[in-house]
């Protein structure tokens, strides 16, 4: 009997349900209730990476030159010109894990033309390129990239901008990229 009450009760839910449909039109919508109160303030999070950045610098480049041969009256050849930024906060710490930049404003304070190191313009042939060392930055051009003024207007300054580490990124040992079913599974990407 006790089965019996079970299957009927089922039965009805099912007719129950069944029967509902959304054929009817839906009511008028309700007003918008006030706002709640606002919560309880956060805790205030760690401070990120001390991101460090200097001011448009002038540099001014030296020739770096080599003698010729003797036949040549022993003239200098310049080999390229070279410039060093002292960059006190730039650690063996950011070099190791952190990263470094450096722009070149190619126009003037009033007109930004900003560009990333290393440049270069294929065509002319020009190039600087930076290196890095503790507290050093070096530039290496294959012409005179020095700040220059012009009617007081200043051209061709330099910017660095030192990047601190926070935290290692995970690492993928063991993942075939060329693997899809893999590198699915790793990032946790869905269909």
């Amino acid at each position: 009997m006790r089965k019996m009450s079970l299957y009927a009760l089922l039965l009805c839910g099912i007719c129950f349900f069944g029967a509902c449909s959304k054929d009817g039109e839906a009511g008028p919508k309700g007003d918008t209730g006030a706002a709640g109160p606002a919560g309880p303030k956060g805790d205030a999070g760690e401070n990120g990476p001390g991101i460090i950045y200097s001011d448009w610098l002038d540099v001014e480049y030296e020739a770096v030159k080599e003698e010729s041969d003797e036949n040549d009256n022993g003239q200098l050849d310049t080999l390229f010109f070279g410039a060093g930024i002292e960059a006190e906060k730039l650690t063996d710490e950011i070099l190791s894990t952190g990263d470094v930049k450096v722009f070149v404003n190619l126009g003037s304070e009033d007109g930004k033309e900003i560009v990333a190191l290393p440049y270069s313009i294929p065509f002319y042939g020009a190039t600087i390129t930076p290196s890095f060392s503790e507290q050093l930055i070096t530039l290496i051009a294959s012409g005179d990239a020095s700040t220059i003024e012009d009617e007081g207007v200043k051209y061709l300054q330099y910017r660095y901008v030192l990047i601190p580490g926070s935290e290692e990124a995970r690492k993928a040992a063991g993942i075939d990229w060329n693997d899809y079913k893999q590198v699915k599974a790793y990032l946790k990407l869905k269909d």
